[in-house]
């Protein structure tokens, strides 16, 4: 397996700086929530500290575009499917070249980043664990957790996005507590807010939006996410239709928009269909104005089935809105029963439906709670509380590692990405790049 060249001038492209570089390494760089994270801490760590790479394993998207740095840069190695194991050589590769001082990988499809970080002398391997998938939706399975334990003396330091990942790689993977820190996504308060906030106080509907008729006596249910499995909505689209049945009312106001897209499209617009109150529906499709469509809802739904610490929920909470979320992973960690929203078992639409016709028939209720919410994110869940954790945590095992010197850097390659629908980003980083190898 040989990797393609690198348009590199050695000549100009070494300079000194003293920013240690930190590399970023994810399964695929496109719409998330894990992927949202990192987008922020990127956007918000002190330019004058520090300096960024992502590294995908298997491709870099448009998503890249919300980076609002233009020092960043960028690789995809275009993984095939299996364990990446293969890939170690390029990554090896890869960071002998960028000599990064942290890197840090997230998830477990990332984690195999951590032996080559390793390999080559990275000093610093911090792994990140937000949260499982539908295939492991417990964390339970055997294969993983032995994957996690073998990787687990090439890691450095990990980061729990919530109590109960803590516990988990404590319990599960034998992770004791000094190798581990534990912080809360964080959310920015400045553009998530409520409508009511805003100078003219008004509920605008987004382009698009079938409801403009009707106005304020409306009450929109939302939800935000990809529709997948995992994320499973048509647990929500039962649920609205059990909804609108059991209130007289609730058809002459009562309406939902789903807002984004996936594999759960078709499906979750049958149920839809099939119990009548497709009228009622926005389905958006993918989105770019999630804070103003946020203002539009009255009520936030999750119904996901595993979640680490969803970033919507808390968008949700600093958009004013009271939170109807199912009872898995940190999702209790955010809302405070019966406080700032209610807390469900996962696929149980009855007993969504219940906590919906709730909120639809006490809206004083709903306000407050939603009121409540706001004030718990400002208090707990901000970005500033977000970044100054990270800062911290990467200084401190930066100087563990003594790597806060000078540090000459070889910069990033440029390296084209073959996919013309990624080629030409509205802003050009220092490189989009992309490393292949020769099959």
């Amino acid at each position: 397996m040989r990797v393609s060249e690198f348009n590199v001038d050695p000549q100009r492209d070494i300079v000194v700086d003293a920013r240690p570089l930190i590399a970023h390494v994810l399964y695929r760089f496109d719409v998330g929530g894990l992927e949202n994270g990192v987008v922020n801490l990127i956007n918000h760590l002190p330019e004058n500290r520090f300096r960024h790479v992502v590294i995908a394993l298997t491709e870099v998207t448009e998503f890249r575009r919300r980076v609002l740095r233009d020092d960043v840069s960028y690789f995809a190695l275009e993984k095939s499917p299996g364990h990446g194991i293969l890939l170690a050589p390029r990554l090896s590769r890869l960071f002998r070249q960028l000599r990064p001082a942290l890197v840090h990988t997230r998830n477990l499809a990332a984690l195999e980043a951590c032996l080559p970080a390793w390999w080559t002398g990275v000093p610093v391997r911090v792994h990140g664990e937000h949260g499982w998938d539908v295939s492991d939706v417990e964390g339970i399975n055997w294969k993983h957790r032995l994957t996690r334990r073998l990787y687990r003396p090439f890691v450095s330091h990990y980061v729990a996005l919530s109590k109960h990942l803590e516990r988990y790689l404590d319990m599960r993977i034998g992770v004791r507590g000094g190798q581990v820190s534990q912080i809360y996504n964080g959310v920015d308060t400045q553009r998530f807010v409520p409508a009511r906030l805003l100078r003219d106080n008004v509920r605008r509907w987004p382009r698009g939006c079938p409801f403009k008729e009707g106005g304020e006596r409306l009450w929109v249910v939302g939800t935000v996410g990809r529709l997948h499995p995992v994320k499973d909505q048509l647990t929500l689209a039962h649920a609205f239709v059990q909804a609108v049945q059991r209130h007289p009312a609730a058809r002459a106001s009562l309406r939902l928009v789903i807002v984004g897209g996936g594999v759960l499209l078709e499906p979750v617009r049958e149920v839809l269909r099939s119990g009548g109150v497709l009228d009622l529906v926005w389905l958006t499709g993918p989105r770019h104005d999630i804070a103003e469509l946020m203002r539009t809802f009255d009520v936030f739904v999750l119904p996901s089935l595993a979640e680490g610490i969803s970033n919507t929920i808390l968008e949700a909470m600093a958009s004013g809105l009271p939170v109807v979320a199912t009872e898995v992973g940190g999702n209790a960690e955010l809302v405070d029963q019966g406080h700032t929203g209610h807390l469900v078992p996962a696929q149980r639409p009855e007993t969504m439906a219940d906590a919906l016709l709730f909120y639809f028939q006490d809206r004083l209720r709903a306000r407050v709670h939603g009121d409540r919410g706001r004030a718990r994110v400002m208090e707990r869940f901000s970005m500033e509380h977000m970044v100054t954790a990270y800062a911290t945590l990467y200084e401190r095992l930066l100087a563990r590692g003594d790597m806060l010197r000078d540090i000459t850097t070889i910069r990033p390659p440029t390296v084209h990405i073959s996919n013309p629908r990624h080629a030409s980003p509205t802003h050009t980083p220092t490189s989009t790049s992309r490393m292949k190898a020769d099959r």
